[in-house]
């Protein structure tokens, strides 16, 4: 899909469309997908077509830690 590892995280993906980054954070059975809705939209129907995936909405607890 295009992404680039992150070099200082082993999880992190990145990637750049335009002006727009979209960042994929992996954790064990996890997929944190941050950006712009319309990056957000078009990878999770990405990710979908190869992968069987529940979107259980916004994060609101990671670890523990109250996410807002």
């Amino acid at each position: 899909m295009g992404f680039t590892k992150s070099d200082a995280d082993l999880n992190l993906y990145y990637i750049v469309v335009g002006d727009d980054p979209l960042i994929l954070v992996l954790y064990v059975d996890d997929l944190f997908i941050i950006g712009a809705k319309r990056l957000i939209s078009v990878c999770k129907e990405d990710l979908a077509m190869e992968f069987g995936m529940n979107d259980i909405g916004l994060m609101h607890y990671f670890l523990g830690l109250e996410v807002w």
